[in-house]
Parts: structure tokens; sequence; C-alpha cells
């Protein structure tokens, strides 16, 4: 194996491989050699939520497309192109080599190519999109091709052999540079030695580049980059190469001028911030700005990492990464792993079970234990068996279909729950069957097909809870020991049977002489508004004083509103005396 290479990494005996990508090969203290590889997820690992977003978007750039190749796709090609797809991310993790299982290789989605291509190579993937596991979010990861004349020139027709260019160079170009001016090398080096010291004495003037270039040597070094000298050229250029008029423009009455570049107008806490940004993202600067920088603009970003690279720093780093290179490791040999899947399932004398060929026998012995097909192709018959799923479920899959589940991820065959997620925007005639199936495959438990023998969806068991008239008797009985509001408060605090079952005994004599009484029906709302209208409320005169100036604090004669807070006294509101204080 190499560095860059696509390989699968095996994390647990059941679950499918991992797609990685290796970046680095670490040889650790111990001598064992570790992975520092990059993420790639699967559909089944991102929630349905954003699949159904991106098959939407997917479908929509396809309609709109001019281009793309028109395959009729059956529903088990559909469904195994699924298990093809994969997410790139920017994540990385360590993992150790001796868990690498084999070779794939992952391609950019190519739309010139048919989907089928994919379909035909073993351990061939595509990924069109950017998953990010700490936001939840899909982007796409290609580049956008600019076509049209705001981004590309017109290209003007090749002109005959003798044929005159009528149009005027002087609007085509603009002249910023006259070599046969009269001035020589030396007079130009020597304006331009002056251009120099004028920007290191402005840097002295001005706070903020202090700051920044503490020492004359460091102004005196940014005062001569390349910033400076064009604007000096391009002002003497202007005055028609007059010197003394060039000067007085350098050096106007307000103080000298100023010339700055990216290289100045960072930090040093934004350049650090820079290097680590391009440390992980690399040369990214979508996401540099996006996460690390997002006060900077595209434009500054980019200027600044190419007058980064001009820097000693950059050889430095460049430097050290050659020589860490050197040291690290660039291939590593993986052996065939050849150890018995813990699934895998053995006959009754501790070998693995052959159900075809010629140990059909000992297939006919272990049918009557195990009696189910193959849960992907409802095959009866393999030389090998693994078990899936949960071990209430007793699933199992034949050796071809297990290699299948372990590299891409899903089983061959469409099952009842990828029809229902196809069919979910579609309206169905029986939508408890679709629930039931979606809750079921949220726990983890696999559906079963109903062409597999034997095989049906177990339901959970209904229940009816009838309460008894002893029940509802020992309610009213036994009221101070229930105590109902407070056990609805703490659900999860058993209630005490035995105390009520001895306090209803000892008081079941009483209810002879003495019955509960039944409370009254409430009359129903329309009674009630009937009743006040013919019997309006007296509304009480209630005096009002105006506080005194004498007084220090006017008394309230006014009861406070029911939808008051809680006050001091503990005084309690309608919602309070009615259990919704929690």
């Amino acid at each position: 194996l190499f560095l860059a290479d696509y390989v699968y990494f095996e994390n647990s005996s059941s679950n499918p491989y991992l797609i990685r990508r290796i970046e680095e090969l670490n040889k650790t203290a111990n001598g064992n050699v570790e992975a520092k590889v990059v993420c790639f997820y699967r559909r089944r690992d991102i929630s349905n939520s954003l699949i159904m977003l991106a098959d939407k978007h997917a479908k929509e750039v396809e309609e709109e497309s001019e281009t793309t190749i028109e395959v009729d796709l059956t529903d088990k090609q559909k469904h195994q192109l699924k298990h093809r797809e994969l997410f790139l991310s920017r994540q990385y993790e360590s993992l150790p080599a001796t868990h690498i299982r084999g070779k794939c290789s992952v391609a950019l989605l190519n739309e010139t190519e048919s989907v089928l291509s994919y379909l035909e190579k073993e351990d061939t993937f595509f990924y069109s999109l950017v998953y990010d596991p700490s936001l939840k979010t899909l982007l796409a990861d290609k580049g956008e091709i600019r076509v049209g004349p705001r981004y590309q020139a017109d290209v003007p027709d090749m002109l005959v052999e003798g044929e005159l260019d009528d149009r005027e160079q002087a609007k085509l170009e603009v002249k910023v540079w006259d070599p046969d001016s009269p001035l020589t090398d030396r007079q130009i080096d020597q304006f331009l030695v002056v251009a120099r010291a004028v920007g290191t004495f402005a840097r002295a003037l001005d706070c903020s580049s202090s700051v920044r270039q503490p020492s004359l040597h460091m102004s005196a070094a940014a005062a001569s980059r390349d910033i400076t000298l064009f604007h000096a050229m391009d002002t003497l250029h202007k005055h028609n190469y007059d010197l003394s008029s060039a000067i007085s423009v350098l050096v106007p009455l307000g103080g000298p001028v100023l010339c700055r570049d990216e290289m100045e107008e960072w930090s040093a806490s934004e350049a650090s911030l820079f290097e680590e940004a391009l440390e992980k993202y690399g040369k990214d600067f979508n996401d540099i700005r996006q996460d690390f920088l997002p006060w900077k603009s595209l434009t500054s970003i980019i200027e600044y990492y190419y007058m980064w690279k001009t820097t000693d720093r950059y050889v430095q780093q460049k430097r050290l990464k050659a020589a860490e290179a050197e040291s690290k490791l660039k291939q590593v040999y993986i052996p065939t792993y050849n150890k018995p899947n813990p699934n895998q399932i053995s006959s009754n004398n501790g070998k693995p079970a052959a159900v075809n060929g010629a140990m059909g026998a000992s297939y006919q012995a272990q049918a009557t234990v195990v009696g189910r097909a193959c849960e992907s192709c409802y095959t009866p018959q393999s030389h090998q068996w693994y078990s899936w799923g949960p071990p209430n479920m007793q699933c199992r899959l034949c050796a071809s279909c297990w290699i299948y589940w372990k590299k891409y991820g899903g089983l061959k065959m469409p099952t009842q729950t990828d029809e229902d997620k196809l069919s979910s925007s579609q309206p169905t005639e029986e939508p408890h069957v679709r629930t039931h199936l979606s809750r079921q495959a949220t726990q983890g438990t696999p559906v079963r097909n109903t062409g597999s023998p034997k095989s049906a969806v177990k339901t959970r068991q209904a229940f009816f809870l009838h309460t008894t008239c002893w029940t509802k008797l020992a309610r009213q009985v036994c009221k101070n020991t229930l105590r109902l509001r407070q056990a609805a408060r703490r659900p999860f605090v058993p209630i005490n049977c035995a105390a009520i079952k001895a306090e209803y005994a000892d008081r079941h004599c009483e209810l002879a002489g003495n019955p509960l009484k039944i409370k009254s029906t409430r009359k129903p709302l329309s009674c009630i508004i009937g009743y006040l209208e013919i019997h309006p409320a007296v509304k009480p005169n209630v005096i009002r004083s105006t506080p005194s100036l004498q007084s220090p604090s006017a008394k309230r004669l006014l009861a406070p509103s029911n939808h008051s807070s809680l006050s001091i006294l503990g005084k309690r509101n309608y919602s309070h005396h009615n259990g919704l204080d929690g």
C-alpha cells in the first residue's frame, strides 16, 4: 500500500468496512504502523433529511443539464448504485494499519460517463458532495467552469495574409513605462532609493506600522517591497520623468506617502491563523476564509498567500516538510487477513458449515436448526453462512452477500424499507405499515422481505389496560396514601402497592356503613351561561382614593389579578392551584 491509496478498514466484525484515503504512514514507538486517513461516509452514515435534499438537488440538476446521458436502470441497479456513492469529508483520523482489509477506488463523479461503469467495476465508488460531521451539512466539491463574455475574452478572427489591422492600438493598450525616457538608469536607481527612504520615514510616523515593524531594519525591508517601487515608477511616468515633480508628489504637505501591501496589512495573529488553516485545508481558500478568517476577503487571502510564498518562513517550512517526508514511511506491506470472522456460523462439530456440493447432507442436518435462507439473495445453499443483524432475529447471509455487505454497506436486493423510502413522497394506501417499517429501521432491526421463506415483520404486542371497579374504588379510599398528583409528577418513583392493599383491606368494612359519595356531574356550559344572563352579578362599589402627599406610600385597595406571579407570601394564581406549576 502507498500514500493516497483508498483502502477498506475494519472496525467491527459485523459492520461494513470503513472507506478511507491514506495521507500518512507513521511508525509508533512500539513498532506498529498507524495510518493518518481522510474519512469517507456512506449514505447509511448520514441522516435521511440530508440524503433527501441531496437527491432532490441531483434530480433538479439532471433535469436542467443538457449533456446528461440517459440510462434506464432497473430497481436492483438503482439500489446497488446507492451503495457506490460516498461523501468526502475534511475529517482526519489515525487507524492501525493492521485493520486494513484491501484496496478500493474512489473518484469524483464524472457526468459524461455512464453510471453503469461504476457498477461494472469491483470495489469502485464515486463522490460528488462533501459532508461536514460537526455542522451536518453537504456541499459541492467540484469546480465551476466559468464560460461566457464575463470570464473569457472574445477572440477575433484570424487576419488573412496581407490584411492590415484597422483597430486603434492606443485604445487597446495603456503605456505605463517608457524605456526611451530622458533619464539614465543611474538617475532612475537614485530616485528609487529616495522612494525607499520616503517609505521608511512614513512607516516611522505611522503608529500601526511602528507596532508591526518595531525596528528600523524591518521598516526599511517593508519599504523596499514591490508596492513602494511600483508606485514610485508610476508616479515618475505620470510626471513625464521629471524627478523634482515626482519627489514632490511622494512627499506632499500632509506627510510622506505610505504604500502597504497584504504582508503589512496582516497582523502576526492573523498570519498564524493563516498558516494553521493552510496546514489543515491546503489551498482551499474558501474554507480557509469561512472557518479561520471570515473578516478577510477572498482576494486578500489569495494575494497574501502568494506573497507569503516569497518569505523565508515559507522556505523554512518547505524544508522541514521535505525532511519529515524523507523520514516517514511511503509504503507498507499488509499481509492477507486469514483469521475467521466471529459472525461465521459453524456446525455442531466446530467446523464451518458447508451446505452445497458434496456436503449437502450436512446442510440437511443444519437446516432443521437454522431453517432460514439468505436475507439478501434468498438462496438456501452456500459454502459458508454468516450471522447478520440482531441475534434474536437469527438472520444470516451467504458468503457472496456477506462480502457485498462488508464492502458496500448494504444488501444486494432492495428490501421493503428501501421501497418505502422511494415512495415516501407519494401517498400510500397503508401509512401505518410504512410508519412501522421506518420505526423498525431506526431501531436497527433488519426488515425481512416477504420473498424469503418463513419471513414476516415482527410487530409489537398490543395491550389494553382495563381498570376494574375495585381499582377505581381504591383510588377514592386510599387517596391519602396514593397522592396521585405527586405520583404524576414523579413517574419513575414506584408506588407501594402493598401499603395500598393493606389500607384498602382495613377500610373495606367502613364502606358498607358509609358509602362513598359520587361526585355530581358538572352542568354543561350553555346552562351556566343562561343562568348568568338571568342572574347578572352585582358589581361592588370600589372606593378609589388618591395617595396623600404626606403618606409615605399608597395602599393597594384592589386585590392582585389572577395572572400575577407568585408573591413573597406564597399566594398562588389559578394555574398554580390547578397543578401547572410543576
